[in-house]
């Protein structure tokens, strides 16, 4: 009889152990999906390869403040006062012409498919603009990248699939989104210039590192992001199937042993420029720099 009570008490330990791993594994919180969905900050070195202007860095602040009910709701809210800036390797180091994109966004985790999968949908009011109040274009017919009036508004939406690879222990992240510029909520000069209309496509893998964090959950080794976009309408007067319409991007991020909170990052971008005025430049550019990732699984 003792040695049966051990066995007991052994296989019922084995199971609570083994059913709070899975827990923990299963369990894909709302907030995580947004965090990889909003995107990571980031600052570049001033080593980038490609036909960019010469950049000191480029910085990414986005920070997310959550407005949600409980730490396991299904529905959520999330404010970013996001903000770009470049410093460039000119005479004082001008910052010149940051990109305020502040924005709202909406999330609902739908039920789960399966044990390891979940999909959730998104809604995003977002604002972009430079803060500045020159002309748009100058006497020449450039567009005054350094202090012409930029400013648009768009909503996004889009669905998010997740999914848990347990053969190679990584989490799986696709996301496919629509973004709109309303006539009337877009800078009338960027009408002809700018696309209104553009579909999103992202995949991400995050590789679970064997190193435990003090709450028992595991960070990402490193990851691989894929996006692509293609834009819509009128603009540039190109045709229907231009290759310039199509937008890449391929981020590989690493996180080393003796860093917390922040990793390195090399990423290859092909496209156009995101950074406000500059939006008539095509850009091919490789660029390193550090990355935060305070991602949890």
């Amino acid at each position: 009889m003792k040695y049966k009570a051990k066995l007991t008490l052994a296989l019922i330990l084995f199971a609570f152990a083994a059913r709070s791993q899975e827990n923990n594994e299963q369990k894909m919180e709302l907030t995580l999906i947004s965090q990889v969905n909003q995107g990571n900050s980031y600052i570049t070195f001033p080593t980038d390869i490609g036909n960019i202007e010469p950049l000191w860095f480029e910085g990414n602040i986005i920070p997310n403040f959550y407005l949600r009910k409980s730490k396991n709701a299904r529905l959520m809210g999330v404010l970013t006062p996001q903000i770009i800036i470049r410093m460039f390797q000119e005479e004082s180091y001008p910052v010149r012409t940051p990109s305020y994109m502040p924005q709202i966004t909406v999330y609902y985790k739908l039920k789960d498919n399966t044990q390891f999968k979940s999909s959730s949908v998104f809604l995003r009011a977002a604002h972009h603009s430079n803060g500045q109040d020159g002309d748009f274009i100058l006497g020449d017919g450039s567009f005054n990248h350094n202090s012409g009036d930029f400013s648009t508004n768009f909503l996004e939406a889009g669905l998010i699939k997740t999914n848990l690879n347990r053969k190679f222990n990584a989490y799986q992240f696709f996301k496919s989104t629509f973004e709109i510029h309303p006539n009337g909520f877009m800078q009338e000069e960027l009408e002809g210039y700018y696309s209104q209309y553009r579909w999103h496509n992202a995949f991400s893998i995050f590789k679970l590192s064997s190193r435990n964090s003090q709450e028992g959950l595991k960070k990402s080794a490193f990851s691989i992001k894929g996006e692509t976009t293609w834009m819509f309408g009128d603009f540039n007067q190109l045709d229907a199937f231009s290759v310039e319409r199509l937008n890449l991007s391929l981020t590989f991020y690493y996180h080393p042993k003796f860093l917390e909170d922040i990793g390195l990052f090399v990423q290859y971008y092909h496209g156009t420029d995101y950074y406000n005025m500059y939006f008539d430049h095509r850009l091919d550019v490789l660029r390193f720099g550090f990355m935060t990732e305070k991602l949890r699984f």
